[in-house]
């Protein structure tokens, strides 16, 4: 049997290492130039195609259908998920398949978007004959002006000629992605027209990192008994106790309704470390006026001030009575909107741990 042989000879005396380096370098380079083509032509005819393009997807009455095949139906597949979690219900019919039967998915109420560098495959052709006889909207996106795709569409968004990142200039790459850029261009276009919003968003992305930075603190925050917390006048020996069974690293010192007013934590005793300390009130050792953070705040903003402010066991909004809304340890290693900035403690269980550790 005979020894299989690399497509491509290697060079001899050349570093692999660097000439990996290099060529990934040239190819960025390249795609760049892909990139700064279609802003230059935005800011002349594509610009006004793409706002067509964006209208008539906007005030469609049905679905984005994204077409392709090859590698265009690939990135087809990215953008119609990227429109579909931006607010703009979309799906991808593969353009082959669309000619054995697929071609009921599309309604008289869509728009298509199709997608082929060179506007002339031939699969695309039953499928423009369908957009027309029902008068379904279509919108192309190719390099051909002059090709069968763009001469049959309502909107044609040419996109600028561009050399492949591949030195044979023939693996789609760089068009691959001028084609994927410009579907986010439009994508986020009508994320924008819209208002779609972070909350929005959330509905249509609950899982996740994402989704869990798209909760609210209430979603998330403990409550009731599971809470450490203990009035003014308390004995430090009593809030250490609360402290130590709770197992939060800290105790909250709550008024008489019930609110917020302080906070014991684990530094609070090491600067307070004294023969007398557990007979002390923690009135005298605790950290006055906590920061606090709304049970109506995002996870995502919760955690942000989290990590500006060096926080890891939060308390909610002192507004609120503190028996009724506290978060979690498990889900923000905290409690939901109150914390002093020196607390630290050992404990890396939790929604914040998983989510500093990802960024």
């Amino acid at each position: 049997m005979a020894n299989s042989k690399p497509l491509m000879a290697k060079s001899s005396g050349t570093d692999p290492a660097k000439s990996a380096v290099q060529s990934a370098l040239r190819t960025l380079e390249t795609e760049t130039g892909g990139i700064s083509a279609i802003a230059a032509a935005l800011q002349s005819d594509l610009g006004t195609a793409f706002a067509r393009a964006a209208d008539l997807i906007r005030n469609a009455r049905g679905r984005l259908i994204v077409t392709g095949l090859g590698k265009s139906g690939h990135i087809g597949r990215k953008i119609a998920a990227t429109f579909a979690s931006t607010g703009t219900p979309a799906f991808f019919v593969h353009a082959a398949e669309a000619s054995h039967g697929d071609l009921g998915m599309i309604t008289a109420d869509d728009v298509i978007l199709a997608l082929s560098w060179s506007g002339e495959q031939p699969d695309m052709k039953n499928l423009i004959t369908y957009a027309k006889r029902f008068k379904i909207p279509l919108i192309a996106m190719t390099a051909e002006r002059e090709s069968t795709l763009s001469q049959a569409a309502d909107v044609a968004l040419t996109l600028p000629k561009a050399r492949e990142a591949c030195p044979h200039n023939l693996a789609p790459t760089t068009s691959s992605l001028m084609m994927l850029a410009l579907g986010d261009a439009l994508a986020i276009a009508l994320l924008e027209g819209r208002g779609f919003t972070s909350v929005d968003f959330s509905v249509l992305h609950p899982g996740g990192k994402l989704g869990a930075m798209l909760k609210f603190t209430r979603d998330l925050m403990h409550s009731g008994d599971a809470m450490p917390l203990r009035p003014l006048g308390t004995q430090m020996s009593d809030a250490l106790v609360e402290m130590s069974s709770k197992g939060f690293g800290c105790v909250g010192i709550v008024d008489a309704r019930g609110h917020i007013v302080g906070i014991v934590t684990d530094g609070d005793l090491r600067r307070h470390m004294r023969p007398d300390l557990m007979t002390a009130l923690v009135d005298d050792v605790m950290t006055k006026n906590p920061k606090t953070i709304s049970r109506d705040l995002l996870a995502s903003e919760a955690l942000e001030i989290l990590n500006s402010s060096k926080i890891t066991r939060p308390h909610r909004d002192r507004g609120e009575p503190t028996c009724r809304h506290r978060a979690p340890a498990r889900h923000l290693e905290g409690w939901c909107g109150v914390a002093a900035t020196q607390s630290r403690t050992p404990k890396k269980d939790g929604l914040l741990r998983r989510l500093r550790s990802s960024q």
